[in-house]
């Protein structure tokens, strides 16, 4: 080792990046990068979500249609597969209720849940639901259990 091959330690010193704005004499004065004029050069610049610099953006090119009812209920469907490969796992016996569906994280605790009819239920059970479809409703009954709706 000599004076010709000294070097810092790996990882002491660190590239600071080009020093914008700082003078003329730095060769990065003046516009500091930016270019001459338009949005883009100025401070406090930031571009809108959806913005295509100035041509008339998609979601005003595209018409507007249909109807969206602010009354809606969405319910939160559980099939009776499901219900059954929780009885298989036995998760649950008897009884299947709302709070039993969110501590399982099939629902949430603020959603509304609908019972449907895929699949086939052969345990009995008493289910309750804020609603059940005819097929669902039919397939409970028939198993020897009973649907209740909240």
């Amino acid at each position: 080792m000599d004076l010709s091959n000294l070097k810092p330690a790996e990882g002491s010193v660190k590239s600071q990046g080009k020093r914008i704005g700082r003078g003329q004499g730095s060769g990065k004065g003046g516009t500091a990068t930016r270019g001459h004029k338009g949005a883009k050069s100025r401070s406090g610049y930031s571009k809108k979500v959806g913005f295509e610099g100035g041509q008339m953006p998609l979601q005003r090119r595209v018409p507007k249609f249909g109807f969206t009812n602010i009354n809606r209920k969405e319910y939160q469907g559980v099939n009776l597969d499901v219900i059954q490969q929780l009885v298989d796992d036995k998760k649950i016996k008897g009884t299947l209720d709302f709070d039993t569906l969110v501590n399982l994280g099939l629902v949430g605790k603020n959603e509304l849940v609908k019972i449907l009819g895929r699949g086939e239920l052969k345990s009995k059970l008493s289910v309750t639901a804020h609603k059940f479809t005819a097929t669902a409703k039919a397939a409970i009954e028939a198993a020897g259990g009973e649907a209740v709706t909240l």
